[in-house]
């Protein structure tokens, strides 16, 4: 389920609508990193993340589920 690279997690980020594409939902990507809000929604900060290689993209606004629940599984999975 998690997208490791060489042991990393990523953020998943939607695809910009392209008008090509008359203005379908493209899809998702990996992104930057993950942001504040959902370093947030599970309880680490920044420099606990990047103590933690965790990759934190400081300019998205944006709170997704599903990049909450991979911070969790990758949390929980590096605990054991």
């Amino acid at each position: 389920m998690l997208a490791l690279r060489s042991d990393k997690v990523r953020a998943l980020v939607k695809k910009p609508r392209l008008i090509k594409y008359r203005g379908l939902e493209p899809g998702l990507r990996d992104g930057r990193g993950f942001s504040l809000g959902e370093l947030k929604a599970v309880g680490i900060d920044i420099k606990a993340a990047r103590k933690l290689g965790i990759p934190v993209d400081t300019r998205r606004r944006s709170m997704h589920e599903w990049n909450i629940k991979r911070l969790r599984e990758y949390l929980s999975y590096s605990k054991e």
